[in-house]
């Protein structure tokens, strides 16, 4: 933390903890207090509750429609979003977000029946859980949710208390049938769904040294996988005193379960070793791929497992990697050795201009002036796998950005800021990849920021959805204003693909700064999310900024629908 209180300098190699956990102890410090001490906003006009579990707010312009997803009538924020389809039923959905009306920040989990036309939301059962040392969690982030083949939902986060070091990554569980309307144990107790406690417990301690963030969960819904049902789940382990190397890493760790998410395997390091990682090693393996961030977990239809994450055992600052790793669908996983070594998909270069900003993004955070937001470099790749076994991993960076928004200092850069979104493709299960393909070139957009894409491949593979930041349209990128563009990448492995752009936003996101909400400010999450039914219909979630209405400013959580006929 000393980090972002700007009283150390971030190393080379070492990678942050998440922005929701940043967020939570700022706010428990008082910082964000004293951050909106000056600070002077309206409120606005109460929002309309009809037709909706909460509080409904819908913006619709020229075919396009925005639905809030999460049904906080507070004005507190939500971000960093989620969005699972049920497989058995698509018109079943579930979202998560970091949710702060409990506090920052704590998580929060919506659902709909009817296909997104209506939401109910709920924060979760976590809040009874004892951490190892003896305190009950006071702080949930980086929500993650995942349907299994027979509908059941699970939902995750990171749990941990403001006032000590015990942090714990947990799971609960909503039985087919319920759909995320409310969370149990996933415990097969008598009145099991009558019950909260106890959860599943994926990792949990209580070490000065030890923190568990960034995890996301998945379930194997292949019909014909030998695995089908299993949930998995990749995080990043922080260890501050690894008694090696460079004395500190941050490798991906793993863990199954295969009984409904009650109990889970062993946590085992997946990130392996590489002649990719040629320095900054934590442990005795100079060559260990272990200052790592954002894993991503996706199962093929053979039950495979496929995982991509962040990497920054690289020798030049802000040139990092993006590396791939998988296990067999045959194959024990929680082994490590049943896991490939890792193979690098492309350079991931986040060179940005660091915080702190006058717009509020704080000290060690990377970010694209006018806004004060974090570029979320290492938390926002993804990848996706067809039901040909193609792979796709998407990524942003800030390979083509330049001069005058690349001086270093956040306070002295300015707009524009040319970064991009970038994929590519392995059509051998991984082993190789393609040349990294720019999906924003400056052609295209200008010289103009893209940024925290996520994505999602229709079944088929002929379509590649990808979401992202955009501040190509209007004034956005010298006012800071913000859309989302969705992309339609036909045919993305072949030599020729096509690239279809859609603004998806009804309007320009307000830039969120000090001065309009100094409590928000700063952070518009870690990642956003893409999701594909069955059909390969896009379903896309992000933070907006727009407000209740009138002249509030402020976070929460919108979604988008693709058309019926969209994957075609």
């Amino acid at each position: 933390m000393a980090i972002e209180l700007g009283q150390v300098q971030k190393a080379q190699y070492e990678q942050l903890l998440s922005s929701g956990t940043l967020y939570a102890v700022l706010g428990s410090s008082g910082e964000l207090e004293r951050r909106a001490g000056g600070g002077k906003r309206k409120e606005g006009s109460p929002p309309s509750t009809a037709g909706t579990q909460g509080c409904q707010k819908t913006f619709s312009q020229g075919g396009i429609t925005n639905i809030r997803m999460n049904q906080d009538c507070s004005l507190r924020r939500q971000a960093e979003e989620v969005i699972a389809v049920n497989p058995r039923n698509p018109q079943n959905l579930i979202g998560g977000q970091n949710d702060s009306r409990l506090g920052f920040n704590h998580c929060g989990y919506a659902w709909s029946f009817d296909g997104s036309k209506t939401w109910g939301d709920q924060t979760p059962p976590f809040y009874q859980f004892v951490l190892a040392d003896g305190h009950t969690a006071d702080a949930c982030s980086d929500p993650t949710a995942t349907f299994d083949f027979d509908g059941n939902a699970y939902v995750g986060g990171v749990l941990f208390d403001v006032g000590s070091f015990a942090s714990a990554f947990v799971v609960a569980k909503s039985n087919a049938g319920i759909g995320g309307a409310f969370c149990h144990t996933p415990a097969a107790l008598s009145f099991q769904t009558l019950r909260t406690v106890p959860l599943g417990v994926v990792a949990s301690d209580n070490n000065p040294d030890i923190f568990h963030d960034k995890e996301f969960i998945v379930a194997d819904q292949g019909e014909n996988s030998p695995k089908r049902n299993n949930v998995y789940a990749t995080w990043t382990r922080f260890n501050f005193a690894t008694g090696a190397g460079v004395g500190v890493d941050s490798p991906i760790f793993f863990s199954q379960s295969s009984d409904g998410g009650a109990t889970w395997s062993l946590g085992v390091e997946i990130s392996g070793a590489s002649g990719a990682c040629t320095v900054f090693s934590g442990s005795a393996n100079p060559n260990a791929c272990d200052q790592d961030q954002g894993s991503h977990p996706v199962v093929g239809k053979d039950g495979t497992l496929c995982v991509t994450f962040g990497n920054g055992n690289t020798p030049l600052p802000g040139v990092n990697q993006v590396l791939f790793v998988k296990c067999p669908g045959s194959a024990d996983c929680t082994n490590p050795a049943n896991w490939s070594a890792p193979v690098k998909v492309g350079d991931l270069i986040d060179n940005h201009p660091t915080g702190p900003s006058p717009e509020g993004c704080p000290a060690g955070r990377q970010r694209l002036p006018p806004n004060g937001y974090r570029v979320p470099e290492f938390t926002s790749i993804s990848v996706s796998v067809d039901l040909d076994n193609r792979l796709y991993v998407v990524w942003s960076d800030f390979r083509n950005g330049g001069p005058p928004c690349d001086t270093g200092n956040a306070a002295t850069s300015t707009p524009p800021c040319n970064n991009d979104v970038f994929y590519a493709f392995s059509t051998d299960g991984g082993a190789t990849w393609s040349d990294t393909r720019n999906i924003t070139p400056q052609r295209e957009f200008g010289k103009t920021a893209q940024w925290q894409p996520w994505s999602a491949v229709a079944p088929k593979g002929n379509r590649l959805w990808v979401a992202y930041y955009d501040r190509s349209y209007g004034d956005c990128e010298t006012t800071g204003c913000n859309d989302i563009t969705l992309v339609r990448v036909r045919n993305p492995a072949s030599n020729s693909p096509a690239f279809q752009y859609r603004r998806i936003t009804t309007s320009s996101m307000p830039n969120l700064t000090l001065a309009n909400n100094p409590l928000q400010a700063g952070f518009l999450g870690d990642y956003m999310w893409v999701a594909v039914d069955p059909s390969g219909r896009p379903h896309v979630v992000w933070a907006d900024t727009h407000g209740r209405g009138g002249d509030s400013v402020e976070e929460d959580i919108y979604f988008f629908k693709g058309k019926e006929n969209e994957e075609r």
